[in-house]
């Protein structure tokens, strides 16, 4: 990435709310991390001192200042999962990685960190790779994990895969729902939206089966096509700050019922998404 592209990044998120979030993001979904001297060019860049760079950058868990493999594992130990087994789970992961909570296996294949809560206390222990999130987990199932992990954690089968489930969403801005049980997909109701791409404006409605990537739109949608979303009732564009970690499209965050945020790549064809079942901000 060189001074051109940081110059880019900041020019393209200057003035809007969540700034320097937002280029940070973006440099980390390049990298996979947030490397030194890509810090010190925004430092430069943005007359902000290196200190309060390194301390946005250390205070959000999502970024990491290392290097991280190309799965991330993320145990909770919270109080809910540290009584139902938490700590044997995370043992039993290191046990099978030989690497410690922090660290990265000599391959790169794997990032293993434990958190305080991951807003899923009914459902501990849980266990989160790469967005994809493990209910109730027990010792006898981390090798099983570590195997899907490897082979892809996005090839599911929505009938029997215990990690797809339903979601209820509403508008990160008016908060109406945007469930339209009319037009069910996956035997669940959909979620629809608006839509515009070129010079094509319609509805797409996506599954709201969280695992299940199915969706279907008035207007053919190519892939790799980066689409505007908009909420059919107040009609304000889906935006938050955040960029997809795989290809650096803009996220698309919606509300979800009883607590959190889901954010959805904007980007046709592209499987990023992102549940976080523990805070419900946009930026």
């Amino acid at each position: 990435m060189c001074p051109e592209e940081i110059s880019r990044i900041l020019e393209e998120h200057k003035g809007k709310q969540g700034e320097l979030i937002s280029v940070l993001e973006e440099i980390q979904a390049r990298f996979g991390y947030l490397p030194e001297d890509k810090l010190r060019a925004v430092a430069q860049s943005t007359g902000r001192s290196l200190t309060d760079i390194y301390g946005v950058a250390t205070f959000y868990k999502a970024f990491s200042l290392t290097p991280r493999g190309k799965h991330l594992i993320s145990v909770c130990l919270g109080t809910a999962c540290h009584v139902r087994g938490g700590p044997a789970v995370a043992h039993e992961i290191q046990s099978q990685l030989g690497i410690k909570a922090g660290e990265t296996t000599d391959d790169n294949e794997f990032t293993l960190e434990t958190v305080n809560c991951l807003g899923a206390c009914a459902l501990g222990p849980v266990v989160v790779v790469d967005g994809h999130y493990f209910s109730k987990v027990k010792t006898s199932q981390v090798k099983g994990i570590l195997e899907r992990s490897r082979i892809g954690l996005d090839r599911i089968e929505i009938g029997t895969d215990d990690r797809v489930f339903p979601i209820d969403v509403s508008c990160a801005r008016c908060n109406h729902s945007l469930m339209d049980p009319e037009h069910p997909i996956d035997g669940y109701p959909s979620i629809r939206v608006t839509v515009s791409f070129g010079d094509k404006h319609g509805w797409m409605t996506i599954s709201s089966l969280w695992g299940s990537y199915n969706v279907s739109s008035l207007h053919e949608i190519p892939l790799d096509t980066i689409v505007n979303m908009f909420c059919p009732h107040c009609h304000a564009e889906l935006m938050g700050g955040s960029r997809c970690g795989d290809c650096g499209a803009p996220m698309v965050p919606m509300i979800v019922r009883g607590g959190g945020l889901v954010q959805l790549c904007a980007r046709r064809g592209c499987k990023g998404h992102i549940l976080d079942l523990g805070g419900t901000s946009v930026d």
